[in-house]
């Protein structure tokens, strides 16, 4: 069983987090959910925790074991990270090595033989700037792995580039990496 990592964060598709989470869990994965406060404004943690049968950490100064530093724990204890969805903030947040919150804290702290993964939702003109492709190759460079969007009619009206992919093929894409 191998303990994954997902971070949730503030895209109109982190519903479909509900669908990976249950999914992961039904492969034999243990899975450990990380949510953003714009996260929690489209699916309450409440539902992810049920889902991972683990709590579900949505603050990086909650620290409800005074034994380990929670976001350096969670860290030693991931096999693999995945971002999905992954906004343009949360990729901008970790290609910059910032910590100031649960996500990045914990990103920041992941050990360098960690399997990384961002799965994009966005707009298209925000998934096209040349800002979020920088720190996307910049993410690549530091071992993460894109599971590309995918070319959809958008929540915006707008068709285009920047849909989550979908849930099988983010689940493809993470069994996949596992056997790297």
């Amino acid at each position: 069983m191998t303990t994954i990592t997902i971070a949730v964060t503030g895209s109109i598709s982190a519903y479909k987090a509900a669908d990976i989470i249950s999914e992961l869990g039904k492969l034999g994965h243990d899975v450990t959910v990380l949510m953003t406060e714009a996260a929690q404004q489209f699916i309450t943690p409440l539902t992810l925790q049920v889902l991972s049968k683990n709590p579900v950490h949505t603050s990086v100064m909650a620290e409800d074991r005074p034994e380990v530093v929670n976001h350096i724990d969670l860290a030693k204890q991931t096999e693999l990270f995945l971002v999905a969805p992954a906004t343009a903030d949360t990729i901008a947040r970790l290609a910059q090595g910032r910590a100031n919150d649960i996500i990045s804290a914990v990103a920041l702290a992941l050990p360098s033989s960690v399997k990384k993964m961002i799965a994009p939702a966005m707009n298209t003109m925000m998934y096209d700037n040349l800002l979020t492709q920088a720190n996307i190759k910049t993410l690549e460079k530091v071992g993460f792995k894109e599971i590309e969007p995918r070319v959809a009619l958008l929540a915006c009206g707008d068709l285009g580039k920047g849909a989550l992919a979908t849930v099988d093929d983010i689940i493809s894409a993470v069994q996949a990496n596992l056997l790297d």
